[in-house]
């Protein structure tokens, strides 16, 4: 049953999608905002995820990029018990499973799919603990319900909120077009049952005139008979972390003569939020490049981190990028490494036991003296300490990686963390290399890298209060658009009729 506690208007609410990047994200952020300012004691909870995006939570786990924000609308630190189960994917048919924030081991889609009821059972234990200490959790489905083709075995979407006996919400994106196909189609290919589990529609990213969408609104609703809780308008010029998706809808660059930097695309692209403080920077452009042909001109190369080091080096080689960094280092550009990044500066990369690879080894650029072994036990924590030569400049990010490194060019770190130094810098100042993740996020560290790199000017964001102002602008939103008053009329019958 989802009786409400006391305090709470109701005890749980899941958010589902008619696709992927319909909002769903963003809606459980803002309703996790919302309830916060009242005092309510939530949480978010996503059974299960899949991206490339992640986050370290308080216990030592790795969660999804997206739940961490949410538990940041919470007040709250991420927990593993946020989202216990996590695809990283390897390749088109594989992934890295995590349950409950530590790696069980890659399966194909086919190992995962008999899998299912084992991961289940992780999920129901994560919820039930959660339950335990919080007065409402709202929840965030995955892809979308009408996939019918994974619907055995579900525990992403209704599987799930039958399984908790939850009421769903259904959100759709109008931007896209076909929006009413979409809500439409997907509430027809649910079962009855599923059916009836859908309390209400949300429409995302409007723009115009809402007198001219309230003749569909009203068919919609008598087509169905379920409300329209809210219609969203577009925003523009907001920021929170984005899930898994690369994007430049958020980059602010507005100098004339703008510092580049060249971020070569990888197949494995991880924690690309990396390169959001950078983003946001007014004198920084960001330039994701598939192939160095399509670069005009570079201030800092930044190799990024990546799910599969062995298979994106080969990738790099195959397009001409290493002798493209060289290029750029004669000329007296910087180059940079972050954790998958890093390791591919050094001489060699050891998977004896083919953990991302063929086993073996695998020569890397080069660049910086130092051997990385990747090891099953997988490094996972949140890190803070100063830079190396300049003490009173503070870093903090979070470690995610696999290998291990060993050399002599680690006896010029970069960091100085709590745990020991990190990172590598290279004799001549020209290469850098660290294992941080989110190394931009401090103004003044931001600053004191791009100054390395050569950009003087001091005028990096408060990437924190950014997303913090993300997350407030997403919540007033919902002040004003979304019915809350019929949507905790709806859940209170909806229980009523369920007891």
């Amino acid at each position: 049953m989802n009786r409400s506690p006391v305090g709470a208007p109701f005890a749980a609410l899941m958010v589902q999608g008619t696709s992927s990047d319909a909002g769903k994200s963003t809606l459980v952020t803002a309703l996790c905002r919302y309830y916060r300012r009242r005092g309510v004691a939530v949480a978010p909870f996503k059974p299960q995820n899949m991206a490339l995006n992640s986050a370290v939570t308080c216990d030592g786990g790795e969660i999804g990029r997206a739940q961490a924000v949410q538990a940041a609308a919470c007040g709250l630190p991420p927990h593993s018990d946020m989202n216990p189960v996590l695809l990283k994917p390897h390749s088109d048919t594989s992934a890295q499973v995590i349950i409950h924030g530590q790696v069980l081991q890659n399966q194909s889609a086919q190992q995962y799919h008999d899998y299912k009821q084992v991961a289940k059972d992780a999920v129901l234990q994560s919820w039930q603990r959660l339950g335990q200490q919080y007065q409402m959790r709202l929840v965030e489905g995955a892809g979308s319900p009408a996939e019918v083709n994974l619907r055995e075995g579900d525990i992403a979407n209704m599987g799930f909120a039958e399984a908790v006996d939850c009421p769903v919400i259904l959100i759709a994106d109008i931007d896209r077009g076909g929006v009413f196909a979409h809500l439409v189609g997907t509430l027809a290919l649910l079962s009855a049952a599923e059916q009836q589990r859908v309390v209400g529609f949300v429409i995302n990213r409007f723009r115009g005139d809402i007198a001219l969408l309230q003749p569909g609104l009203d068919w919609l609703e008598a087509r169905t008979g379920k409300p329209v809780l809210a219609v969203l308008p577009y925003l523009h010029g907001f920021y929170i972390d984005a899930e898994d998706a690369l994007t430049s809808s958020h980059a602010r660059q507005t100098a004339e003569q703008p510092f580049h930097i060249v971020v070569p695309y990888l197949p494995s692209f991880s924690n690309h939020t990396d390169f959001d403080p950078l983003q946001l920077h007014p004198g920084v452009q960001v330039s994701f490049v598939r192939h160095p042909d399509q670069v005009q001109g570079a201030d800092l190369i930044v190799l990024p981190g990546s799910k599969a080091v062995a298979s994106d080096l080969a990738h790099l080689s195959d397009r001409g990028w290493p002798d493209f960094i060289r290029r750029h280092l004669r000329y007296g550009g910087k180059l940079l490494g972050i954790c998958g990044g890093f390791q591919m500066l050094g001489q060699r990369i050891d998977d004896p036991l083919a953990l991302e690879s063929a086993a073996g080894s695998l020569p890397g650029l080069g660049l910086l003296e130092l051997v990385t072994e990747l090891q099953p036990q997988k490094t996972l924590r949140q890190s803070h300490g100063c830079f190396a030569g300049q003490p009173e400049i503070a870093v903090q990010g979070y470690e995610i990686h696999l290998g291990q490194s060993h050399g002599p060019a680690l006896q010029r770190p970069l960091f100085r963390l709590s745990h020991g130094c990190d990172g590598a810098l290279s004799a001549d100042g020209q290469i850098a290399g660290s294992y941080l993740h989110g190394l931009f996020d401090l103004p003044a560290a931001c600053n004191a890298l791009l100054a390395w790199a050569g950009y003087q000017a001091a005028e990096a964001l408060d990437f924190a209060a950014q997303r913090e102002a993300g997350i407030d602008q997403l919540a007033d939103l919902l002040e004003s658009h979304f019915d809350f008053q019929r949507l905790e009329t709806l859940l209170q019958h909806w229980s009523a009729v369920r007891e």
